[in-house]
Protein backbone atom coordinates (compact mmCIF):
# COMPACT_ATOMS: atom_id res chain seq x y z
CA UNK A 1 0.00 0.00 0.00
CA UNK A 2 1.50 3.67 -0.97
CA UNK A 3 1.56 6.24 1.76
CA UNK A 4 2.77 9.80 1.28
CA UNK A 5 3.11 11.40 4.77
CA UNK A 6 3.41 14.93 4.73
CA UNK A 7 4.82 17.06 7.63
CA UNK A 8 6.30 20.68 8.92
CA UNK A 9 3.28 22.47 7.96
CA UNK A 10 2.09 25.69 10.71
CA UNK A 11 1.42 28.97 11.57
CA UNK A 12 3.99 31.25 10.33
CA UNK A 13 4.33 34.69 9.17
CA UNK A 14 4.89 36.99 6.38
CA UNK A 15 8.77 36.67 4.95
CA UNK A 16 9.21 33.37 7.69
CA UNK A 17 10.48 30.38 5.25
CA UNK A 18 9.37 26.77 6.00
CA UNK A 19 10.45 23.05 5.02
CA UNK A 20 7.53 20.63 3.97
CA UNK A 21 8.85 17.30 3.93
CA UNK A 22 6.78 13.80 2.36
CA UNK A 23 7.89 10.36 3.22
CA UNK A 24 6.49 7.82 0.75
CA UNK A 25 6.26 4.06 1.48
CA UNK A 26 5.03 0.96 -0.68
CA UNK A 27 6.48 2.47 -3.67
CA UNK A 28 9.94 2.09 -5.70
CA UNK A 29 10.76 6.26 -4.93
CA UNK A 30 13.22 6.34 -7.76
CA UNK A 31 10.84 5.19 -10.08
CA UNK A 32 8.61 7.91 -9.18
CA UNK A 33 8.61 12.11 -9.79
CA UNK A 34 7.30 13.56 -6.64
CA UNK A 35 5.02 16.45 -6.91
CA UNK A 36 3.68 19.57 -4.46
CA UNK A 37 0.20 20.96 -5.18
CA UNK A 38 -1.82 23.34 -2.68
CA UNK A 39 -5.27 24.11 -2.35
CA UNK A 40 -6.63 27.23 -0.68
CA UNK A 41 -9.69 27.67 1.01
CA UNK A 42 -12.39 28.41 -2.44
CA UNK A 43 -10.43 27.41 -4.81
CA UNK A 44 -9.13 24.71 -7.39
CA UNK A 45 -5.62 22.70 -6.44
CA UNK A 46 -2.79 23.90 -8.34
CA UNK A 47 0.76 22.55 -8.93
CA UNK A 48 3.27 24.22 -7.06
CA UNK A 49 6.60 22.09 -8.10
CA UNK A 50 8.36 18.59 -8.64
CA UNK A 51 11.33 17.10 -9.03
CA UNK A 52 11.73 14.06 -11.59
CA UNK A 53 13.44 10.90 -10.43
CA UNK A 54 15.10 9.97 -13.63
CA UNK A 55 17.26 13.37 -13.70
CA UNK A 56 16.12 15.31 -10.75
CA UNK A 57 14.81 18.18 -13.32
CA UNK A 58 12.90 20.45 -11.29
CA UNK A 59 9.24 22.44 -12.54
CA UNK A 60 7.75 25.27 -10.61
CA UNK A 61 4.66 27.47 -10.51
CA UNK A 62 5.31 30.82 -11.25
CA UNK A 63 3.50 32.19 -7.76
CA UNK A 64 6.73 30.32 -6.18
CA UNK A 65 9.41 30.26 -8.95
CA UNK A 66 12.73 31.99 -6.90
CA UNK A 67 10.64 31.51 -3.26
CA UNK A 68 10.55 27.82 -3.39
CA UNK A 69 13.07 25.13 -3.80
CA UNK A 70 11.97 21.15 -4.25
CA UNK A 71 14.56 18.18 -3.36
CA UNK A 72 14.45 14.55 -2.53
CA UNK A 73 16.88 12.35 -0.97
CA UNK A 74 15.78 8.77 -2.69
CA UNK A 75 17.79 7.14 0.10
CA UNK A 76 14.99 8.42 2.60
CA UNK A 77 12.58 7.84 0.25
CA UNK A 78 11.37 11.63 1.01
CA UNK A 79 10.65 14.76 -1.07
CA UNK A 80 11.39 18.42 0.47
CA UNK A 81 9.82 21.61 -0.68
CA UNK A 82 11.67 24.60 1.14
CA UNK A 83 9.91 28.02 1.06
CA UNK A 84 10.91 30.84 1.76
CA UNK A 85 9.87 34.71 1.71
CA UNK A 86 6.26 33.49 2.58
CA UNK A 87 3.17 35.32 1.34
CA UNK A 88 -0.13 35.03 2.72
CA UNK A 89 -1.53 33.91 -0.44
CA UNK A 90 0.79 30.44 0.23
CA UNK A 91 -1.85 30.28 2.44
CA UNK A 92 -3.07 26.45 1.75
CA UNK A 93 -3.22 22.85 2.28
CA UNK A 94 -0.21 21.39 0.35
CA UNK A 95 -0.23 18.00 -0.77
CA UNK A 96 2.64 15.25 -2.03
CA UNK A 97 1.85 13.24 -4.84
CA UNK A 98 4.08 10.80 -7.05
CA UNK A 99 3.55 10.57 -10.56
CA UNK A 100 5.16 7.69 -12.78
CA UNK A 101 3.69 10.01 -16.23
CA UNK A 102 6.37 11.84 -18.21
CA UNK A 103 4.02 15.14 -17.17
CA UNK A 104 5.40 16.90 -14.40
CA UNK A 105 2.77 18.94 -13.70
CA UNK A 106 -0.09 16.19 -13.79
CA UNK A 107 -1.60 12.83 -13.69
CA UNK A 108 -0.55 11.98 -10.35
CA UNK A 109 -1.14 8.50 -9.28
CA UNK A 110 -0.73 8.70 -5.71
CA UNK A 111 -1.64 11.43 -2.83
CA UNK A 112 -0.84 12.71 0.65
CA UNK A 113 -3.42 13.62 3.31
CA UNK A 114 -1.98 17.12 3.27
CA UNK A 115 -0.55 19.80 5.69
CA UNK A 116 -1.41 23.04 6.43
CA UNK A 117 0.52 26.24 5.63
CA UNK A 118 -1.08 29.22 7.05
CA UNK A 119 1.06 32.13 6.81
CA UNK A 120 -0.07 35.64 8.43
CA UNK A 121 0.41 38.88 7.40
Amino acid sequence: QVQLAESGGGLVQAGDSLRLSCAASGLTFNGYTMGWFRQAPGKEREFVAAIRWLDYRTYYADAVKGRGTISRDNAKNTVYLQMNSLKPEDTAVYYCAATNSINPRDNYNYWGQGTQVTVSS
